[in-house]
């Protein structure tokens, strides 16, 4: 037998179905929920269309390297644009700012707009592109649980070169380091929420972030995130990778330290490998009851979780693009709540996502169709009701003020997704966006592995496994798994 059974569905779940049937082995795909795309799904609501989860789109190339494997042109399942603009940022003293994705107009911009020196940020984001380059072949593309890692041409020049890649220092003071004015310090301390972690407590490396989307571009899939998720879906089943959905898998049957395929609805499915893309903790909690628990990598502080509303707007905005962020006046506050205290400020900081500005029938007519979302603490028994009360008036009021329009009587159509329900609907412990946060130094190594220490030829993959969660880390870590595996 040559067979591989992947649990779940989720982009990292369908890019390990592809990868290894790319290498000649026969695949099932088992499935929860009954559609496939885990976090990557869509909803509509009264003539607005809604991505449900992730938003931010970069690195496109992980994509496209998929239906190449097949020798397909990607560009027949799936379309995007590059956005030359990243995002805009507003202040509550009416500043207001354009990041562009022209890293020289990024530079001359930010300078006029924070009254820095042109060659300190362009110092700033060369320190980023070298930690960049140190670390991405080591510890993106690699199993770091592997000795074989570490014999390696890059492995020995990102030791020689540790001392560059502020690893002691925490991301805040690296950025406190290069700028005095605070606006832009916040700017670049955001990067920290792209692994839900923490600006003030994660490593200074994570100024390497940055570079996914300057040097990389930030782009706009055609038909929403969630076009991602379904053309890979379509390219699986014209690949022969048969899908089961509504088909909870029970458990990981394994024998002699040796995995001999998956219990689900009471009836052995019999593979010789299994690729796991839940959760981490929820998979030793549940299929996985059995295996020796890695107790450290389980214990490890989860991420940030969010609030997000989904608004259906009557009118538009033209000062609003695709990615905009509103930011707290207190931003270290905003995070010692959600990280100490575990609750959310009443001055939270908003992102707010539009897809009609890249494909206007997600919205009726003169509207739009907005993702607002907090960052919060993961759910841990807090009254949510209350939060979401809260949390809303608060935003309402916040986004009224800076856009000096009244939002809540152009409000038609609400949904609402709040960390109890992201646990509940994506089996993710406490409703953690990225599986660990990245509050430690050593938060990198502490990544569960791609594979199992106990069980031979039981993989993970997806935001909970190393490399880590977003859409690109997510791909990373199928491609780590599919090369563990030899061709059938």
């Amino acid at each position: 037998m040559n067979k591989a059974i992947v649990i779940g569905s989720g982009i990292a779940g369908l890019a390990s179905a592809l990868r290894l049937r790319a290498k000649g082995l026969e695949v099932e795909v088992f499935e929860a929920n009954n559609y496939p795309g885990g976090k990557l799904h869509a909803f509509e609501s009264k003539g607005f269309r809604f991505d449900y989860g992730p938003s931010l789109f970069t690195m496109p190339q992980y994509v496209d390297e998929l239906f190449q494997l097949f020798e397909e042109d990607p560009r027949k399942y799936f379309n995007y644009s590059r956005r030359e603009s990243i995002c805009n940022y507003f202040w509550e003293d009416g500043t207001t700012f354009t990041a562009h994705s022209d890293v020289n107009q990024f530079i001359n911009d930010a300078s006029k707009a924070f009254n820095e020196h042109p060659e300190t940020i362009k110092s700033y984001l060369s320190n980023s592109a070298d930690k960049y380059d140190l670390t991405a072949k080591l510890f993106l593309e690699k199993s770091l649980h592997k000795a074989s890692t570490y014999f390696s041409k890059e492995a020995l020049k990102g030791v020689m070169n540790s001392n560059r890649l502020d690893l002691t220092k925490s991301l805040d003071k690296v950025n406190k380091k290069y700028f005095d004015n605070p606006k832009l310090i916040q700017l670049f301390n955001r990067y920290a929420t792209y692994n839900g972690s923490n600006p003030y407590r994660t490593p200074g490396i994570m100024s390497l972030i940055p570079q996914l989307e300057m040097r990389f571009g930030t782009y706009y899939p055609h038909g929403g995130m969630h076009a991602i998720s379904q053309s890979l879906f379509l390219l699986a089943e014209s690949r022969g990778i048969k899908f089961h959905f509504n088909s909870k898998v029970e458990k990981v049957i394994h024998e002699s330290h040796e995995v001999r395929g998956v219990r689900a609805a009471d009836k052995i499915h019999e593979a010789d490998k299994v690729i796991c893309n839940m959760d981490i903790f929820s998979a030793y909690q549940t299929i996985l009851k059995d295996v020796k628990k890695p107790k450290r990598v389980l214990k490890q502080e989860r991420s940030s979780s969010a609030l997000i509303f989904y608004w259906g707007v009557n009118r538009t905005f033209k000062e609003l693009d695709l990615h905009n962020i509103f930011f707290a006046k207190n931003y270290k506050k905003e995070f010692d709540l959600i990280f100490k205290e575990k609750t959310i400020t009443d001055d939270p900081t908003v992102y707010i996502n539009i897809t009609s500005k890249g494909d206007p029938d997600h919205a009726p007519p003169g509207c739009e169709n907005w993702f607002v979302m907090i960052n919060t603490p993961g759910n841990k028994g807090q009254d949510w009701e209350k939060i979401k009360r809260e949390a809303k008036q608060n935003i309402l009021m916040k986004l009224s003020g800076i856009l000096k329009k009244e939002i809540a009587p152009m409000i038609v159509t609400e949904e609402i997704l709040d960390p109890l329900r992201i646990e509940n609907d994506t089996l993710s412990h406490e409703g953690s966006l990225y599986g660990t946060s990245s509050n430690s130094k050593f938060a990198a190594f502490l990544r569960h592995p791609n594979f199992s220490s106990s069980i031979r030829n039981l993989f993970f993959c997806g935001g909970s496994a190393h490399p880590g969660g977003g859409i690109p880390l997510c791909l990373l870590s199928a491609k780590i798994v599919a090369d563990f595996i030899p061709h059938s």
